[in-house]
Formats: C-alpha cells, sequence, structure tokens
C-alpha cells in the first residue's frame, strides 16, 4: 500500500541559478544519466548544451524537479524540467511542464505534430460515451502536477527575467507519436497501472467521490461521505500569482477533504472561482513528476472559469466545439476568444456556493504567504 504525507509550503530551493546549475552538472558528473525521450536521446548532453540547463530546484517527498528558466513557444509557456523521482535514482528524465488554461501545472507525455496537427500529450485516457457513441478521449487531469508543488513552479515561474520565445524545446524532449494516438506511452503508464493493481491503494474503490444525480443540474452535486472539502480545518495553504487571461490576482487555496484521504485546490479570481480535479496524497511520484494513483470524480464538477466555446467555421457544416455544459456558456474571454465565461455553470454548484460563503467570506484578503 503506497504511503500518503500532508506537506506544505514547498518552495524552490534558496540557491542561486548558478549554484543550480552547478549541483546538477555535478550530478551528471558523479553518474546521474539524462534520459530524455524526445529527439534529444541519443545525444542527451545536447540539452545542456542547447542552454536548458536548470536555474531552479524543487524538492517533494524523494523525488527532485530541476527546472531551466520559463520559455515559451507557439503553444505556452513552459519549463524544461528535468525529473529526479528517487533520492538515489541514477537518473534524470527532461519533461515539459506547462500551465493549462485552469492555471494548473501539468507534464506534457508526448506531442503530435504535422501539417494539420499540433497537439500535446494529455496523459491516460478513458471511454466516454458522447451523443451515445463511445468515443476515447484524454484524462487530462492524470498529468497534472502535485498540488504540493505548484505554488513553488508559479514562483520559479517569476525568477530569471524576459521570459524567451523557444520553439526547440517540445521536440527534443518529448516523444512524437504519430498522428492520432492520443494514449501515453509505457513509461507514463505502467506506473499507474502497477500502482491500481493493489486494490488498498484505490481511493474509493475506484468509485467517483462526487457526482451529479441529474444531467445539466448543477445543484445536484453530491460528495461521498468523508470526501467533501473540510472548509471548517481543511485549509492547508494559499498562494497567490496573476493571471492576464482572468484578469488579476489568483488565489490557489489547497483544501484537504473531511476524512483526509484526498486533497483538493480551489482557484479564486477577480470574478471566477473553480476547483481543479481532486489528488491523492500518495508520495509516489513518478519520472513524469506526478503521482500515479487517480481520485475519481464527474468531470463537470472542474470545470475551470475559461473554457473552451467555439464555433469551427473550417468544417462544414459549422460546429460547436464546447467542454462546458449545454446551455451554461457565458460570455467569450477578451483574451481568448475561443474560451466562454463558465461562471453561469460553476456558480451554482453548491460547493462553490459553500466555499465562496464559508472561505472567501471568512479569509477576506489575508494572504498567507
Amino acid at each position: 500500500m503506497l504511503e500518503t504525507r500532508i506537506m506544505k509550503g514547498i518552495l524552490p530551493a534558496e540557491k542561486s541559478p548558478e549554484q543550480v546549475a552547478r549541483e546538477f552538472r555535478r550530478l551528471v558528473a558523479c553518474g546521474l544519466e539524462i534520459r530524455p525521450a524526445g529527439a534529444a536521446r541519443r545525444n542527451p548532453a545536447r540539452l545542456l548544451a542547447a542552454g536548458y540547463t536548470p536555474k531552479h530546484a524543487i524538492r517533494l517527498f524523494d523525488a527532485t524537479f530541476y527546472l531551466a528558466n520559463l520559455r515559451e513557444d507557439q503553444n505556452f509557456r513552459y519549463f524544461v524540467a528535468y525529473v529526479i523521482p528517487e533520492a538515489e535514482s541514477p537518473a534524470a528524465y527532461p519533461r515539459i511542464f506547462y500551465k493549462d488554461s485552469s492555471l494548473v501545472w501539468r507534464s506534457a507525455t508526448h506531442y503530435i505534430r504535422t501539417d494539420a496537427e499540433n497537439w500535446i500529450g494529455k496523459g491516460d485516457v478513458r471511454v466516454v460515451a458522447l451523443d451515445g457513441v463511445e468515443v476515447l478521449c484524454s484524462a487530462e487531469e492524470t498529468t497534472n502536477l502535485p498540488f504540493e508543488i505548484q505554488a513553488a513552479l508559479d514562483a520559479a515561474s517569476r525568477r530569471g527575467g524576459r521570459v524567451v520565445r523557444d520553439e526547440r524545446a517540445v521536440p527534443l524532449v518529448l516523444r512524437r507519436a504519430p498522428e492520432r494516438r492520443i494514449e501515453p506511452y509505457e513509461d507514463f503508464a505502467a506506473p499507474r497501472r502497477r500502482a491500481r493493481s493493489d486494490p488498498r491503494n484505490r481511493i474509493h474503490g475506484g468509485r467517483p467521490v462526487a457526482w451529479f444525480t441529474r444531467p445539466k443540474d448543477p445543484a445536484s452535486l453530491r460528495f461521498a461521505p468523508g470526501f467533501e472539502p473540510d472548509f471548517a480545518r481543511g485549509v492547508v495553504e494559499e498562494s497567490r500569482s496573476m493571471s492576464h487571461l482572468y484578469g488579476g490576482e489568483i488565489r490557489k487555496l489547497r483544501i484537504l477533504s473531511r476524512n483526509r484521504r484526498i486533497q483538493y485546490q480551489f482557484v479564486a479570481g477577480p470574478r471566477q472561482v473553480w476547483i481543479v480535479p481532486p489528488q491523492a496524497l500518495t508520495t509516489e511520484v513518478t519520472s513524469y513528476g506526478v503521482r500515479t494513483l487517480d481520485v475519481a470524480a464527474d468531470e463537470d464538477l472542474f470545470v475551470p472559469g475559461y473554457e473552451y466555446h467555439y464555433v469551427d467555421t473550417s468544417e462544414d457544416p459549422p460546429f460547436l466545439h464546447s467542454q462546458i455544459p449545454a446551455g451554461f456558456a457565458g460570455a467569450a474571454s477578451d483574451v481568448d476568444p475561443s474560451r466562454a465565461d463558465a461562471s453561469p455553470w460553476i456558480e451554482r454548484i453548491p460547493v462553490i456556493q459553500r466555499f465562496r460563503r464559508v472561505v472567501l467570506g471568512r479569509r477576506g484578503r489575508r494572504q498567507t504567504r
């Protein structure tokens, strides 16, 4: 059975970028192997020569995350990260850590790039019913990095000065997949399969901890007993950052469930509030920097403040792409018109209403970090 632990206060190591770079190069000189999955796999030293030398270090449990300075390409801002999953690991695994529209940092699993496709792999997959047809979809929450280091990643992203435009890193670091392959490769999937193979590890026996009893009714949300967020005594920590998309200061609050089996991350912007899919409290971290166990719950509970909602006029006839429950999309974002305000759905969810009343109402503007 996997160990669990409640950790807080994780921040980047108090070392200069030069100290972190020397530390990492010393580890490599002493035998630490760099094992990229992408084009640099035949010559891993190419990554350091290209300027992807770590400048920040974060430690969680037995894992260490070394990060180069923040960069950006046509898709997102990202770190080239080196994950050392265990203290005595002989290898560091280069990965791409990026922040998605829900403002959670993720670890990309692979990439597809063709004349018609430019896509980043979003973890494991599941079969879902869509209009009566079963389709294979990415379980994007499986790439979410531990909540415990989200604030540290935000802090590291603010260091290092001007963000450099860089289109080279993704092909060097990530494995290129054939068109239409959304499934991750075995180095991502196998550790998760092993963890699930022990029934004692499965959160709530693998059953959902939260669900809606009626479709398209946000008020019908229910939690399995004990798995509700504990707003009274379960707020572990809070961090703050800024978001252009959401128009100002962002507060991220990590909150334990009543039974202390899982943790939630609530995100509060100037106008919107939303929940990131919950995580276990297990200490096992893979070479992608993510946990091996999932927490099952209805994905409609975790719609971010802005979500995709647009008409694709390149199709005939034009097709509405939306990840907001039907009938609940608000105004389009001024920053990204392909995304709409999901508040008409989110603000009708009882746990969001209670969070606003109990946590935001009580804590006001007090800053805890």
